[in-house]
């Protein structure tokens, strides 16, 4: 009989925890090569009713099954493409197509049902999934739903589970999911050589500039990517011929190629050795592909190339270079390729992963949840100053890896009640719009008060009715320069002037020589411009203003308005607002 590692059985554990309180979908999230077949067959076997084990492609139910009876388990597969339809025994692995068109006397008696792969779980009523869970909780309305997937954020869905472990709220929309009760991180894995280390090789020679399809922040179609490679398709013998060369030199036993397109896979085959490489799509015949993966395996060939199809339910252990020349807006989807090879085996040291995308990814960084707003920003870590709560947003830092600046608005952290998993936000807001009507602090982007129903005001309204006003001015700044001037009476105040790029400016005053004005300065500018705006700062002299200006950041626009002969500074307009 098996035993499971500390992790497993932790995970294990807290599905338990979690079903004897709460009946609501759970998720756990293992990294590639943790061992999630053994923790399904731990709690297959200590179930007390039937269990259903659920994949989306023959080869995941197959290898879950294998992985069960190895340990002198029994249990049925219910799948068209494995050639059995079994129904009667305790444990059933199932193909969700197979499964979705069975009768309904299949769907008796389960009490646990285990959806490996779950990201890919939505709302939609009509999928294959809702039809089968509607119909196991038509048997039993109790019935504890577990999911598993090594990469919990699906790209133009976001986090598919509600409530992480640590108290955190990752997305308030409604999600199939509600609780990760199981998280384990990939760097875990790494340091207790449960996996094989990735290397990065910085790339010699050159990559794809996929910059373009990035821009705007608008999801990329094949159709722009295979423009892209069809422009730089010169580029493509430079990048397989690295490939080889590195192969080679460094004597790898196993490559995996991650191309874009049907077209550019075949182009890649092109210049790969006669007779080391093969290629599987998606219109490959199954029969075909299992020929090929099981070749693969057998080290027959060296070089595996694929479009799509072998990011999940694929393992072979001796894969030790994953060359990526396919762009993708997902960092989940860029680990879970990078998983591929890193399964342990005999005389494997580590795993040379070969970007030629310049999308700049990391192996390690989390899914932040938000689109990038900078180019140039990375995912960082800011504790909340309410709860203490570790947020991960994106961000700017400098050389050292110091924070300058980060996009985060509210944090995500919360309380979880550990009896009933009831989660209570913290609310912290780091960016807000206050309402002028009862003071509540709201998303900078909110468009109505949640709080009294007042109508905020819309910045893109603001601004065009000052560009439309005679008796208003609209200035782009480009440049922000703070000056100590001295009044009549001699007291000192603060002169800001907001430059653009013509030179032409305008200013606002500000006195620092009493509390009251003090607080007025901290409320009515730090709030807005600080570049982290929940780092304490206490400000008693317009010198002090001025020496933190590297922490100040711009406004998009400076809206002023005509008071007699002078122009006054009556709003200014962030670039998140927008």
């Amino acid at each position: 009989m098996y035993s499971l590692r500390s992790y497993q059985q932790e995970a294990v554990d807290r599905t338990l925890q979690y079903f004897r309180r709460r009946r609501n979908p759970a998720v756990i999230v293992l990294p590639t090569g943790a061992g999630k077949s053994l923790v399904i067959a731990e709690l297959a076997k200590i179930a007390k009713g039937r269990v259903l084990v659920l994949a989306h492609v023959k080869e995941l139910v197959e290898q879950n099954h294998l992985k069960y009876e190895s340990y002198g388990l029994k249990a049925g597969i219910y799948s068209a493409g494995l050639n059995q339809k079994d129904h009667v025994n305790k444990v059933i692995f199932g193909s969700i197509q197979s499964v979705a068109k069975a009768r309904e006397s299949f769907f008796s008696d389960f009490t646990l049902v285990v959806i490996d792969e779950c990201h890919r779980i939505g709302l939609e009523p009509e999928s294959q999934y809702a039809k089968v869970i509607k119909q196991l909780k038509l048997n039993n309305p109790r019935i504890c739903i577990l999911g598993l997937t090594a990469t919990p954020y699906r790209l133009g869905l976001g986090w598919i589970y509600n409530y992480a472990l640590r108290g955190e709220l990752k997305t308030k929309e409604p999600r199939f999911f509600k609780h990760c009760i199981y998280d384990l991180p990939l760097e875990y894995m790494i340091r207790n050589r449960y996996l094989t280390p990735p290397v990065k090789v910085d790339i010699p020679v050159t990559s794809y500039d996929f910059s373009e399809l990035s821009q705007g922040g608008q999801a990329f179609t094949m159709a722009q990517v295979e423009e892209v490679l069809h422009q730089q398709r010169r580029l493509t013998p430079l990048i397989i011929k690295n490939i080889i060369d590195i192969t080679e030199r460094d004597q790898r036993e196993g490559v995996m190629i991650f191309s874009s397109t049907v077209k550019h896979a075949q182009e890649i085959m092109d210049h790969l050795p006669a007779g080391q490489a093969r290629l599987v799509i998606g219109s490959t015949e199954l029969s075909e592909r299992d020929q090929i993966v099981n070749d693969f395996k057998q080290r027959a060939f060296k070089y595996l190339v694929n479009v799509s199809v072998l990011t999940t339910g694929f393992d072979a252990a001796h894969v030790d270079v994953i060359a990526i020349l396919r762009p993708t807006e997902s960092i989940s989807l860029y680990q879970q390729i990078i998983g591929r090879g890193l399964r342990l085996d005999t005389g494997k040291k580590d795993c040379l992963v070969l970007d030629y995308t310049g999308m700049g990814h990391s192996i390690f960084s989390p899914e932040v949840g938000e689109k990038k707003t900078e180019s140039e920003s990375v995912p960082v870590q800011v504790p909340c100053p309410e709860c203490g709560f570790v947020n991960d947003f994106w961000g700017i830092v400098d050389e050292a890896g110091n924070l300058i600046e980060h996009f985060g608005r509210i944090c995500r952290g919360g309380q979880v009640n550990p009896q009933t998993y009831v989660f209570t936000p913290c609310g912290y807001r780091f960016r807000f719009k206050i309402c002028e009507q009862c003071g509540a602090q709201n998303d900078i982007t909110a468009r109505d008060c949640p709080h009294c129903g007042n109508v905020l005001i819309d910045p893109d309204v603001k601004l065009k009715q000052a560009r439309l006003s005679k008796d208003a001015h609209v200035l782009t700044p480009d440049s922000i320069e703070m000056l100590e001037r001295v009044d009549k009476k001699g007291t000192p105040y603060l002169q800001v002037k907001y430059y653009d790029y013509d030179a032409q400016f305008l200013s606002e005053m500000h006195y620092l020589n009493n509390s009251i004005s003090q607080k007025k300065f901290t409320i009515n500018f730090l709030r807005s411009h600080l570049r982290r705006p929940e780092q304490p700062v206490q400000i008693r002299s317009v010198e002090e203003a001025i020496q933190l200006q590297p922490q100040l950041r711009m406004p998009a626009f400076v809206i002023a308005r005509k008071q007699g002969k002078f122009w006054k500074i009556t709003e200014k307009i962030f670039s998140e607002e927008l």
